[in-house]
């Protein structure tokens, strides 16, 4: 979901779904994962309709910035190759390191091109260099 921070060693549910609920600055939170079909769901109904507060957005990322600086601080020698579930998105059985290294940083990779692209496209500069 967007933006969340992964639940802590011990387990727990994400900030938009606990001390953020219904404060994140986005009117509606995407379709849920379907564990009867892997995979993300289709959130093409959803992106059309949502409206964002960018303040409140703001705000919320923040508070996922310092949370997911938390979390990782905790880490310590083998956290990382601690098993997760990702079968209901199509990946299997995988690690914490797997989900940080190619989710979320393969992720915001992935943005920033996507971000430039559109950039570009509208006449501004791309990427920086």
């Amino acid at each position: 979901m967007i933006p969340v921070s992964l639940p802590g060693p011990e387990g727990g549910a994400p900030l938009f779904a606990s001390s953020w609920a219904g404060k994140t600055g986005i009117s509606e939170i995407p379709p849920d994962i379907d564990p009867e079909k892997p995979g993300l769901p289709d959130w093409s109904a959803w992106s059309r309709k949502v409206k964002v507060d960018l303040s409140a957005f703001r705000q919320h990322a923040q508070a996922v910035y310092g949370a997911s600086d938390e979390y990782l601080a905790t880490f310590r020698g083998k956290d990382l190759d601690r098993p997760i579930d990702l079968t209901t998105l199509g990946f299997g059985q995988s690690t914490v390191g797997f989900v940080i290294n190619n989710v979320v940083l393969g992720s915001a990779f992935t943005h920033c091109g996507e971000i430039s692209c559109l950039k570009r496209l509208q006449g501004k500069k791309g990427y920086p260099f």
